[in-house]
Protein backbone atom coordinates (compact mmCIF):
# COMPACT_ATOMS: atom_id res chain seq x y z
CA UNK A 1 0.00 0.00 0.00
CA UNK A 2 1.32 3.44 -0.95
CA UNK A 3 2.41 5.64 1.95
CA UNK A 4 0.77 9.10 2.04
CA UNK A 5 3.00 12.03 1.10
CA UNK A 6 4.12 14.48 3.80
CA UNK A 7 3.34 17.94 2.41
CA UNK A 8 3.73 21.38 3.96
CA UNK A 9 2.28 24.25 1.92
CA UNK A 10 2.32 27.97 2.73
CA UNK A 11 1.08 31.23 1.25
CA UNK A 12 2.97 34.51 1.58
CA UNK A 13 2.25 36.23 4.88
CA UNK A 14 -0.23 39.14 4.71
CA UNK A 15 1.13 42.36 6.19
CA UNK A 16 -0.47 43.23 9.52
CA UNK A 17 -1.26 46.88 8.91
CA UNK A 18 -4.38 46.67 6.75
CA UNK A 19 -7.32 44.56 5.54
CA UNK A 20 -7.39 41.62 3.14
CA UNK A 21 -8.76 42.50 -0.31
CA UNK A 22 -9.80 40.37 -3.28
CA UNK A 23 -6.36 40.80 -4.91
CA UNK A 24 -4.79 39.05 -1.92
CA UNK A 25 -7.38 36.28 -2.14
CA UNK A 26 -6.08 35.07 -5.52
CA UNK A 27 -3.17 33.56 -3.58
CA UNK A 28 -4.94 32.15 -0.53
CA UNK A 29 -7.79 30.62 -2.52
CA UNK A 30 -5.48 28.86 -5.00
CA UNK A 31 -3.28 27.52 -2.18
CA UNK A 32 -6.32 26.36 -0.23
CA UNK A 33 -7.72 24.53 -3.28
CA UNK A 34 -4.42 22.66 -3.67
CA UNK A 35 -4.18 21.77 0.03
CA UNK A 36 -7.81 20.59 0.14
CA UNK A 37 -7.25 18.47 -2.97
CA UNK A 38 -4.20 16.80 -1.36
CA UNK A 39 -6.18 16.07 1.80
CA UNK A 40 -9.05 14.58 -0.24
CA UNK A 41 -6.47 12.27 -1.83
CA UNK A 42 -5.40 11.07 1.62
CA UNK A 43 -2.05 12.86 1.73
CA UNK A 44 -0.67 14.18 5.04
CA UNK A 45 -0.91 17.80 3.91
CA UNK A 46 -0.58 20.81 6.23
CA UNK A 47 -1.35 24.40 5.25
CA UNK A 48 0.16 27.08 7.48
CA UNK A 49 0.40 30.86 7.34
CA UNK A 50 0.85 33.85 9.67
CA UNK A 51 0.59 37.60 9.84
CA UNK A 52 3.76 39.46 8.84
CA UNK A 53 3.81 41.70 11.88
CA UNK A 54 7.11 43.67 11.90
CA UNK A 55 8.58 46.77 10.28
CA UNK A 56 8.48 50.56 10.14
CA UNK A 57 4.98 50.88 8.57
CA UNK A 58 3.43 48.98 11.50
CA UNK A 59 5.39 51.00 14.05
CA UNK A 60 4.25 54.28 12.46
CA UNK A 61 0.61 53.23 11.94
CA UNK A 62 0.37 52.21 15.62
CA UNK A 63 1.87 55.55 16.64
CA UNK A 64 -0.60 57.39 14.41
CA UNK A 65 -3.50 55.53 16.07
CA UNK A 66 -2.10 56.13 19.53
CA UNK A 67 -1.79 52.42 20.33
CA UNK A 68 1.09 49.98 20.74
CA UNK A 69 2.28 47.95 17.74
CA UNK A 70 1.24 44.83 19.69
CA UNK A 71 -2.34 46.14 19.99
CA UNK A 72 -2.41 46.98 16.27
CA UNK A 73 -1.20 43.58 15.11
CA UNK A 74 -3.57 41.76 17.50
CA UNK A 75 -6.55 43.66 16.06
CA UNK A 76 -5.49 43.13 12.45
CA UNK A 77 -4.82 39.41 13.09
CA UNK A 78 -8.41 39.01 14.30
CA UNK A 79 -9.72 40.78 11.16
CA UNK A 80 -7.51 38.68 8.86
CA UNK A 81 -8.61 35.42 10.48
CA UNK A 82 -12.28 36.37 10.17
CA UNK A 83 -11.85 37.25 6.47
CA UNK A 84 -10.01 34.01 5.71
CA UNK A 85 -12.64 32.00 7.59
CA UNK A 86 -15.32 33.80 5.59
CA UNK A 87 -13.69 32.67 2.33
CA UNK A 88 -13.27 29.13 3.73
CA UNK A 89 -9.50 29.23 3.56
CA UNK A 90 -8.73 26.21 5.72
CA UNK A 91 -5.39 26.91 7.40
CA UNK A 92 -4.17 24.16 9.70
CA UNK A 93 -2.43 26.91 11.63
CA UNK A 94 -2.42 30.71 11.43
CA UNK A 95 0.25 32.38 13.54
CA UNK A 96 2.26 35.62 13.73
CA UNK A 97 5.87 36.56 13.01
CA UNK A 98 5.79 38.42 16.35
CA UNK A 99 6.04 35.13 18.26
CA UNK A 100 8.46 33.19 20.43
CA UNK A 101 8.85 30.55 17.71
CA UNK A 102 9.79 33.14 15.12
CA UNK A 103 12.26 34.87 17.44
CA UNK A 104 13.89 31.49 18.08
CA UNK A 105 14.29 30.51 14.41
CA UNK A 106 15.28 34.01 13.23
CA UNK A 107 18.04 34.14 15.86
CA UNK A 108 19.12 30.57 15.11
CA UNK A 109 19.30 31.06 11.32
CA UNK A 110 21.18 34.34 11.78
CA UNK A 111 23.64 32.84 14.28
CA UNK A 112 24.40 29.80 12.13
CA UNK A 113 25.00 31.94 9.04
CA UNK A 114 27.11 34.37 11.09
CA UNK A 115 29.24 31.57 12.54
CA UNK A 116 29.75 30.14 9.04
CA UNK A 117 31.06 33.51 7.83
CA UNK A 118 28.02 34.52 5.76
CA UNK A 119 27.30 37.78 7.62
CA UNK A 120 29.37 40.92 6.91
CA UNK A 121 29.43 44.18 8.88
CA UNK A 122 30.02 47.63 7.41
CA UNK A 123 29.14 51.29 7.88
CA UNK A 124 26.65 52.85 5.49
CA UNK A 125 25.17 56.32 4.99
CA UNK A 126 21.41 56.72 5.23
CA UNK A 127 18.69 59.36 5.32
CA UNK A 128 17.82 60.35 8.90
CA UNK A 129 14.78 62.25 10.18
CA UNK A 130 16.15 64.72 12.78
CA UNK A 131 12.67 65.42 14.18
CA UNK A 132 11.55 61.80 14.65
CA UNK A 133 15.15 60.73 15.37
CA UNK A 134 14.99 57.71 13.12
CA UNK A 135 16.58 56.41 9.95
CA UNK A 136 14.11 56.46 7.07
CA UNK A 137 13.32 53.55 4.74
CA UNK A 138 13.29 54.61 1.08
CA UNK A 139 9.47 54.53 0.99
CA UNK A 140 9.36 57.10 3.79
CA UNK A 141 11.23 59.73 1.83
CA UNK A 142 9.33 61.79 -0.74
CA UNK A 143 10.41 64.42 -3.21
CA UNK A 144 10.67 65.30 -6.90
CA UNK A 145 11.80 62.62 -9.36
CA UNK A 146 15.38 63.33 -10.52
CA UNK A 147 14.48 62.08 -14.02
CA UNK A 148 11.10 63.65 -14.88
CA UNK A 149 10.58 66.14 -12.05
CA UNK A 150 7.22 64.68 -10.90
CA UNK A 151 6.37 65.83 -7.37
CA UNK A 152 5.55 63.66 -4.35
CA UNK A 153 7.48 60.57 -5.47
CA UNK A 154 8.95 57.86 -3.23
CA UNK A 155 12.65 57.60 -2.47
CA UNK A 156 13.26 54.51 -4.59
CA UNK A 157 11.15 54.83 -7.76
CA UNK A 158 8.91 57.24 -9.64
CA UNK A 159 5.29 56.23 -10.25
CA UNK A 160 5.02 58.83 -13.04
CA UNK A 161 7.92 57.77 -15.30
CA UNK A 162 8.93 54.43 -13.74
CA UNK A 163 12.54 55.47 -13.07
CA UNK A 164 14.51 53.81 -10.25
CA UNK A 165 17.05 55.80 -8.23
CA UNK A 166 18.52 56.18 -4.75
CA UNK A 167 16.90 58.47 -2.12
CA UNK A 168 19.97 60.72 -2.27
CA UNK A 169 19.08 61.59 -5.88
CA UNK A 170 15.58 62.91 -5.03
CA UNK A 171 15.13 66.69 -5.46
CA UNK A 172 13.73 68.60 -2.45
CA UNK A 173 13.44 65.46 -0.31
CA UNK A 174 11.17 65.42 2.74
CA UNK A 175 10.50 62.85 5.44
CA UNK A 176 7.06 61.33 4.91
CA UNK A 177 6.87 60.93 8.70
CA UNK A 178 7.57 64.46 9.94
CA UNK A 179 8.02 66.56 6.81
CA UNK A 180 11.57 67.48 7.86
CA UNK A 181 14.46 67.60 5.40
CA UNK A 182 16.37 64.32 5.87
CA UNK A 183 20.02 64.42 6.92
CA UNK A 184 22.66 61.92 5.82
CA UNK A 185 24.07 59.97 8.79
CA UNK A 186 26.22 56.89 9.11
CA UNK A 187 25.29 53.64 10.83
CA UNK A 188 26.79 50.18 11.19
CA UNK A 189 24.76 47.50 9.40
CA UNK A 190 24.84 43.73 8.96
CA UNK A 191 24.72 42.10 5.54
CA UNK A 192 23.95 38.60 4.31
CA UNK A 193 26.58 37.52 1.78
CA UNK A 194 24.30 36.12 -0.89
CA UNK A 195 27.13 35.62 -3.39
CA UNK A 196 28.58 32.91 -1.08
CA UNK A 197 25.70 30.72 -2.26
CA UNK A 198 25.86 31.38 -6.01
CA UNK A 199 26.76 27.79 -7.14
CA UNK A 200 24.13 26.28 -4.84
CA UNK A 201 21.49 28.80 -5.94
CA UNK A 202 22.20 28.28 -9.64
CA UNK A 203 21.67 24.55 -9.16
CA UNK A 204 18.56 25.04 -6.99
CA UNK A 205 16.85 27.56 -9.32
CA UNK A 206 17.36 25.19 -12.28
CA UNK A 207 16.42 22.09 -10.29
CA UNK A 208 12.76 22.02 -11.30
CA UNK A 209 11.37 23.82 -8.25
CA UNK A 210 10.52 27.04 -10.12
CA UNK A 211 8.36 27.86 -13.14
CA UNK A 212 10.44 28.36 -16.30
CA UNK A 213 9.61 32.08 -16.53
CA UNK A 214 10.74 32.59 -12.94
CA UNK A 215 14.02 30.69 -13.40
CA UNK A 216 14.72 32.81 -16.50
CA UNK A 217 14.07 36.01 -14.55
CA UNK A 218 16.50 34.92 -11.84
CA UNK A 219 19.23 34.53 -14.48
CA UNK A 220 19.14 38.34 -14.85
CA UNK A 221 20.12 38.68 -11.17
CA UNK A 222 22.90 36.12 -11.53
CA UNK A 223 24.20 37.97 -14.61
CA UNK A 224 24.19 41.28 -12.72
CA UNK A 225 26.04 39.68 -9.77
CA UNK A 226 24.44 38.73 -6.44
CA UNK A 227 24.59 41.67 -4.03
CA UNK A 228 24.94 41.59 -0.26
CA UNK A 229 21.59 42.01 1.48
CA UNK A 230 21.16 44.48 4.35
CA UNK A 231 19.40 42.45 7.07
CA UNK A 232 19.59 45.02 9.88
CA UNK A 233 17.63 48.14 10.84
CA UNK A 234 18.25 50.78 13.49
CA UNK A 235 16.08 51.59 16.50
CA UNK A 236 13.31 52.64 16.74
CA UNK A 237 11.98 49.63 14.86
CA UNK A 238 9.23 47.13 15.59
CA UNK A 239 10.82 43.72 15.29
CA UNK A 240 13.34 41.39 16.91
CA UNK A 241 16.60 42.77 18.25
CA UNK A 242 19.62 41.05 16.70
CA UNK A 243 21.36 38.89 19.32
CA UNK A 244 24.53 40.58 20.66
CA UNK A 245 23.77 43.86 18.85
CA UNK A 246 21.64 46.15 21.06
CA UNK A 247 19.71 48.79 19.11
CA UNK A 248 19.92 46.78 15.87
CA UNK A 249 16.90 44.85 14.62
CA UNK A 250 16.32 42.15 12.03
CA UNK A 251 14.89 43.66 8.85
CA UNK A 252 11.28 42.48 8.42
CA UNK A 253 12.16 40.51 5.29
CA UNK A 254 14.62 38.37 7.23
CA UNK A 255 12.05 37.07 9.72
CA UNK A 256 8.99 37.08 7.42
CA UNK A 257 9.73 33.83 5.52
CA UNK A 258 11.05 32.29 8.74
CA UNK A 259 7.43 32.76 9.84
CA UNK A 260 6.59 29.66 7.78
CA UNK A 261 8.83 27.59 10.04
CA UNK A 262 7.55 29.33 13.16
CA UNK A 263 3.91 28.70 12.27
CA UNK A 264 4.70 25.05 11.54
CA UNK A 265 6.55 24.70 14.86
CA UNK A 266 3.53 26.23 16.61
CA UNK A 267 1.33 23.64 14.86
CA UNK A 268 3.65 20.79 15.88
CA UNK A 269 3.37 21.91 19.52
CA UNK A 270 -0.43 22.28 19.40
CA UNK A 271 -2.90 19.51 20.39
CA UNK A 272 -3.73 19.07 16.68
CA UNK A 273 -0.06 18.63 15.75
CA UNK A 274 0.61 16.31 18.67
CA UNK A 275 -2.39 14.16 17.78
CA UNK A 276 -0.96 13.81 14.26
CA UNK A 277 2.56 13.18 15.69
CA UNK A 278 3.92 16.09 13.65
CA UNK A 279 7.67 16.57 13.99
CA UNK A 280 9.40 19.76 12.88
CA UNK A 281 12.64 18.05 11.80
CA UNK A 282 10.78 15.56 9.63
CA UNK A 283 9.89 18.50 7.37
CA UNK A 284 12.87 20.86 7.80
CA UNK A 285 15.98 18.72 8.33
CA UNK A 286 18.43 18.66 5.34
CA UNK A 287 17.71 14.97 4.69
CA UNK A 288 13.90 15.43 4.88
CA UNK A 289 11.83 13.52 2.33
CA UNK A 290 8.77 15.69 3.07
CA UNK A 291 7.64 18.21 0.46
CA UNK A 292 7.65 21.95 1.23
CA UNK A 293 5.89 24.37 -1.12
CA UNK A 294 5.53 28.16 -1.04
CA UNK A 295 2.84 29.94 -3.07
CA UNK A 296 3.73 33.63 -3.62
CA UNK A 297 3.06 36.67 -5.78
CA UNK A 298 5.50 37.30 -8.63
CA UNK A 299 6.61 40.56 -6.96
CA UNK A 300 8.44 38.75 -4.13
CA UNK A 301 10.33 36.13 -6.13
CA UNK A 302 13.71 37.68 -5.26
CA UNK A 303 13.24 37.04 -1.54
CA UNK A 304 11.79 33.55 -1.90
CA UNK A 305 13.95 32.10 -4.66
CA UNK A 306 17.34 33.58 -3.70
CA UNK A 307 17.62 34.85 -0.10
CA UNK A 308 15.31 32.27 1.46
CA UNK A 309 16.94 29.07 0.09
CA UNK A 310 20.38 30.59 0.72
CA UNK A 311 19.59 31.45 4.35
CA UNK A 312 18.13 27.99 4.93
CA UNK A 313 21.09 26.24 3.32
CA UNK A 314 23.57 28.38 5.26
CA UNK A 315 21.83 27.50 8.53
CA UNK A 316 21.70 23.74 7.90
CA UNK A 317 18.02 23.43 6.96
CA UNK A 318 16.51 21.93 3.82
CA UNK A 319 15.50 24.16 0.88
CA UNK A 320 11.90 24.28 -0.45
CA UNK A 321 10.73 21.59 -2.86
CA UNK A 322 9.23 24.31 -5.04
CA UNK A 323 8.18 27.96 -5.03
CA UNK A 324 5.07 28.66 -7.12
CA UNK A 325 4.63 32.28 -8.25
CA UNK A 326 1.38 33.72 -9.55
CA UNK A 327 0.23 36.93 -11.21
CA UNK A 328 -1.88 39.83 -10.01
CA UNK A 329 -5.62 40.52 -10.21
CA UNK A 330 -7.23 43.11 -12.44
CA UNK A 331 -10.94 43.97 -12.31
CA UNK A 332 -12.71 44.61 -15.62
CA UNK A 333 -9.32 44.77 -17.33
CA UNK A 334 -7.87 47.49 -15.09
CA UNK A 335 -5.93 47.79 -11.84
CA UNK A 336 -8.20 47.71 -8.81
CA UNK A 337 -9.49 51.24 -8.24
CA UNK A 338 -10.93 52.85 -5.12
CA UNK A 339 -12.71 55.53 -7.13
CA UNK A 340 -14.47 52.95 -9.35
CA UNK A 341 -15.29 50.77 -6.35
CA UNK A 342 -13.23 47.85 -7.71
CA UNK A 343 -10.75 47.92 -4.83
CA UNK A 344 -12.93 45.43 -2.97
CA UNK A 345 -12.08 44.39 0.58
CA UNK A 346 -12.70 40.77 1.52
CA UNK A 347 -15.21 41.88 4.15
CA UNK A 348 -17.14 44.08 1.68
CA UNK A 349 -17.40 41.15 -0.74
CA UNK A 350 -18.62 38.83 2.05
CA UNK A 351 -21.30 41.38 3.01
CA UNK A 352 -22.84 41.01 -0.46
CA UNK A 353 -21.94 37.70 -2.12
CA UNK A 354 -21.30 34.00 -1.48
CA UNK A 355 -17.53 33.43 -1.10
CA UNK A 356 -17.74 30.27 -3.21
CA UNK A 357 -18.68 32.32 -6.29
CA UNK A 358 -15.26 33.99 -6.16
CA UNK A 359 -13.44 30.76 -5.32
CA UNK A 360 -15.00 29.17 -8.40
CA UNK A 361 -14.32 32.10 -10.71
CA UNK A 362 -10.67 32.32 -9.68
CA UNK A 363 -10.29 28.54 -10.16
CA UNK A 364 -11.85 28.79 -13.62
CA UNK A 365 -9.19 31.38 -14.54
CA UNK A 366 -6.07 30.04 -12.83
CA UNK A 367 -3.29 28.02 -14.43
CA UNK A 368 0.17 27.09 -13.19
CA UNK A 369 1.87 30.14 -14.72
CA UNK A 370 2.59 33.68 -13.53
CA UNK A 371 0.08 35.47 -15.77
CA UNK A 372 -2.27 38.04 -14.28
CA UNK A 373 -5.95 37.11 -14.13
CA UNK A 374 -8.94 39.39 -14.70
CA UNK A 375 -12.16 39.49 -12.71
CA UNK A 376 -14.67 40.61 -15.35
CA UNK A 377 -17.75 41.31 -13.27
CA UNK A 378 -20.22 40.58 -16.11
CA UNK A 379 -18.44 37.31 -16.93
CA UNK A 380 -18.25 36.48 -13.22
CA UNK A 381 -22.03 36.78 -12.88
CA UNK A 382 -22.74 34.90 -16.13
CA UNK A 383 -20.31 32.06 -15.45
CA UNK A 384 -21.37 31.41 -11.86
CA UNK A 385 -25.06 31.49 -12.82
CA UNK A 386 -24.52 29.25 -15.86
CA UNK A 387 -22.00 26.75 -14.46
CA UNK A 388 -22.78 26.37 -10.78
CA UNK A 389 -26.47 27.19 -10.56
CA UNK A 390 -27.57 26.26 -14.11
CA UNK A 391 -25.48 23.12 -14.57
CA UNK A 392 -24.23 21.53 -11.33
CA UNK A 393 -26.83 22.37 -8.68
CA UNK A 394 -29.57 22.06 -11.28
CA UNK A 395 -28.92 18.32 -11.65
CA UNK A 396 -29.85 17.71 -8.02
CA UNK A 397 -32.84 20.07 -8.09
CA UNK A 398 -34.24 18.32 -11.20
CA UNK A 399 -34.07 14.81 -9.72
CA UNK A 400 -34.12 14.88 -5.90
CA UNK A 401 -37.79 15.84 -5.55
CA UNK A 402 -38.96 12.66 -7.29
CA UNK A 403 -36.83 10.50 -4.97
CA UNK A 404 -38.24 12.26 -1.87
CA UNK A 405 -41.90 12.26 -2.94
CA UNK A 406 -42.18 8.92 -4.70
CA UNK A 407 -39.57 6.67 -3.07
CA UNK A 408 -39.38 7.86 0.57
CA UNK A 409 -36.01 9.42 -0.18
CA UNK A 410 -34.41 6.10 -1.18
CA UNK A 411 -32.14 5.71 -4.20
CA UNK A 412 -32.46 2.70 -6.50
CA UNK A 413 -30.33 -0.41 -5.90
CA UNK A 414 -28.68 -0.16 -9.32
CA UNK A 415 -27.79 2.31 -12.07
CA UNK A 416 -29.72 2.14 -15.36
CA UNK A 417 -26.64 3.34 -17.29
CA UNK A 418 -23.54 1.90 -15.61
CA UNK A 419 -21.45 2.67 -18.73
CA UNK A 420 -22.23 6.40 -18.45
CA UNK A 421 -21.24 6.38 -14.78
CA UNK A 422 -17.96 4.68 -15.69
CA UNK A 423 -17.28 7.22 -18.45
CA UNK A 424 -17.57 9.86 -15.75
CA UNK A 425 -15.34 8.07 -13.22
CA UNK A 426 -12.72 7.57 -15.94
CA UNK A 427 -12.19 11.36 -15.75
CA UNK A 428 -11.06 11.01 -12.11
CA UNK A 429 -7.39 10.66 -13.09
CA UNK A 430 -7.41 13.54 -15.60
CA UNK A 431 -9.07 15.93 -13.13
CA UNK A 432 -6.71 14.85 -10.33
CA UNK A 433 -3.71 15.42 -12.59
CA UNK A 434 -4.95 18.96 -13.38
CA UNK A 435 -5.43 19.79 -9.68
CA UNK A 436 -2.01 18.38 -8.79
CA UNK A 437 -0.37 20.56 -11.48
CA UNK A 438 -2.37 23.61 -10.24
CA UNK A 439 -4.06 23.78 -13.64
CA UNK A 440 -7.40 24.60 -12.05
CA UNK A 441 -8.89 26.11 -15.20
CA UNK A 442 -8.28 22.79 -16.98
CA UNK A 443 -9.91 20.86 -14.11
CA UNK A 444 -12.93 23.17 -14.22
CA UNK A 445 -13.28 22.75 -18.00
CA UNK A 446 -13.26 18.95 -17.65
CA UNK A 447 -15.83 19.06 -14.84
CA UNK A 448 -18.16 21.43 -16.70
CA UNK A 449 -18.00 19.32 -19.88
CA UNK A 450 -19.23 16.40 -17.78
CA UNK A 451 -21.87 18.60 -16.12
CA UNK A 452 -23.21 19.33 -19.62
CA UNK A 453 -23.30 15.59 -20.34
CA UNK A 454 -25.17 14.91 -17.06
CA UNK A 455 -27.79 17.52 -17.92
CA UNK A 456 -28.08 16.07 -21.42
CA UNK A 457 -28.83 12.66 -19.83
CA UNK A 458 -31.61 14.15 -17.71
CA UNK A 459 -33.04 16.03 -20.71
CA UNK A 460 -33.03 12.80 -22.76
CA UNK A 461 -34.63 10.70 -19.99
CA UNK A 462 -37.15 13.45 -19.02
CA UNK A 463 -38.05 12.16 -15.52
CA UNK A 464 -40.89 14.70 -15.34
CA UNK A 465 -42.56 12.90 -18.28
CA UNK A 466 -41.85 9.41 -16.90
CA UNK A 467 -43.35 10.47 -13.54
CA UNK A 468 -46.74 11.06 -15.17
CA UNK A 469 -46.96 7.59 -16.71
CA UNK A 470 -48.24 4.51 -14.90
CA UNK A 471 -46.00 1.49 -14.41
CA UNK A 472 -42.71 3.32 -14.85
CA UNK A 473 -41.86 3.78 -11.17
CA UNK A 474 -38.67 1.70 -11.23
CA UNK A 475 -37.51 3.54 -14.35
CA UNK A 476 -38.14 6.92 -12.70
CA UNK A 477 -36.22 5.90 -9.57
CA UNK A 478 -33.33 4.68 -11.73
CA UNK A 479 -33.10 7.86 -13.84
CA UNK A 480 -33.07 10.06 -10.72
CA UNK A 481 -30.55 7.79 -8.98
CA UNK A 482 -28.31 8.02 -12.04
CA UNK A 483 -28.66 11.83 -12.09
CA UNK A 484 -27.85 12.16 -8.39
CA UNK A 485 -24.81 9.89 -8.75
CA UNK A 486 -23.50 12.08 -11.56
CA UNK A 487 -24.18 15.12 -9.35
CA UNK A 488 -22.25 13.45 -6.51
CA UNK A 489 -19.24 12.97 -8.81
CA UNK A 490 -19.31 16.59 -9.98
CA UNK A 491 -19.62 17.99 -6.46
CA UNK A 492 -16.83 15.65 -5.30
CA UNK A 493 -14.47 16.97 -7.97
CA UNK A 494 -15.46 20.54 -7.12
CA UNK A 495 -15.04 20.01 -3.38
CA UNK A 496 -11.54 21.57 -3.15
CA UNK A 497 -12.95 24.67 -4.87
CA UNK A 498 -16.40 24.73 -3.21
CA UNK A 499 -15.91 23.24 0.27
CA UNK A 500 -19.04 24.83 1.76
CA UNK A 501 -21.33 23.78 -1.09
CA UNK A 502 -19.82 20.28 -1.01
CA UNK A 503 -20.49 20.03 2.73
CA UNK A 504 -24.13 21.02 2.19
CA UNK A 505 -24.37 18.45 -0.64
CA UNK A 506 -22.89 15.75 1.63
CA UNK A 507 -25.58 16.53 4.23
CA UNK A 508 -28.28 16.38 1.53
CA UNK A 509 -26.92 13.01 0.31
CA UNK A 510 -26.42 11.87 3.93
CA UNK A 511 -22.89 10.70 3.31
CA UNK A 512 -19.56 11.02 5.10
CA UNK A 513 -17.18 13.74 3.79
CA UNK A 514 -16.16 12.67 0.29
CA UNK A 515 -12.64 11.46 -0.37
CA UNK A 516 -11.23 11.14 -3.89
CA UNK A 517 -11.09 7.34 -3.77
CA UNK A 518 -14.77 7.01 -2.81
CA UNK A 519 -15.98 8.76 -5.95
CA UNK A 520 -15.68 5.70 -8.18
CA UNK A 521 -18.23 3.79 -6.04
CA UNK A 522 -21.86 4.74 -6.80
CA UNK A 523 -24.33 5.59 -4.06
CA UNK A 524 -27.12 2.98 -4.23
CA UNK A 525 -30.05 1.79 -2.08
CA UNK A 526 -29.36 4.73 0.20
CA UNK A 527 -31.65 7.26 1.84
CA UNK A 528 -31.10 10.95 1.09
CA UNK A 529 -32.52 14.07 2.74
CA UNK A 530 -34.98 16.50 1.19
CA UNK A 531 -33.24 18.80 -1.28
CA UNK A 532 -32.71 22.43 -0.32
CA UNK A 533 -31.22 24.91 -2.81
CA UNK A 534 -27.42 24.74 -2.55
CA UNK A 535 -26.70 28.00 -4.35
CA UNK A 536 -28.67 30.94 -5.75
CA UNK A 537 -28.06 33.08 -8.82
CA UNK A 538 -26.00 36.26 -8.62
CA UNK A 539 -28.15 39.31 -9.28
CA UNK A 540 -26.70 42.44 -10.90
CA UNK A 541 -28.03 44.46 -7.95
CA UNK A 542 -25.72 42.53 -5.57
CA UNK A 543 -22.63 43.40 -7.61
CA UNK A 544 -23.72 47.03 -7.92
CA UNK A 545 -24.26 47.24 -4.15
CA UNK A 546 -20.79 45.76 -3.50
CA UNK A 547 -19.13 48.31 -5.79
CA UNK A 548 -21.09 51.13 -4.15
CA UNK A 549 -20.08 49.91 -0.68
CA UNK A 550 -16.43 49.84 -1.80
CA UNK A 551 -16.76 53.50 -2.84
CA UNK A 552 -18.36 54.25 0.54
CA UNK A 553 -15.39 52.57 2.26
CA UNK A 554 -13.17 55.03 0.39
CA UNK A 555 -15.16 58.07 1.52
CA UNK A 556 -15.25 56.74 5.09
CA UNK A 557 -11.48 56.25 5.15
CA UNK A 558 -10.98 59.68 3.55
CA UNK A 559 -13.07 61.22 6.32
Amino acid sequence: MRQPRDILVTSALPYANGPIHIGHLVEYIQTDIWARFQKMRGERCWYVCADDAHGTPIMLKARQEGITPEALIARVAEEHRADFDGFRVGFDNYHSTHSDENRHYASLIYARNRDAGHIAKRTIEQAYDPVEQMFLPDRFIKGECPKCGAADQYGDNCEACGASYSPAELKNPRSAVSGAVPEQRTSEHYFFRLADFEPMLKAWTRGGGLQGQVANKLDEWFDAGLQEWDISRDAPYFGFEIPDHPGKFFYVWLDAPIGYMASFQNLCDSPKGQAARLEFDRFWAPESTAEVYHVIGKDIIYFHALFWPAMLHGAGFRTPTAVFAHGFLTVDGQKMSKSRGTFIKARTYLDHLNPEYLRYYFAAKLGAGVDDIDLSLDDFQARVNSDLVGKVVNIASRTAGFISKRFDGRLAAGLPDQALFERFTAANAVIAEAFEAREYSRAVREIMTLADRANQYIDEQAPWVVAKQDGREAELQGICTQGLNLFRLLIGWLKPILPGTAEAAEQFLRIEPLSWDQLAQPLLDHEIAKFKPLMTRIESTQIAAMLEASKEDLSASAG
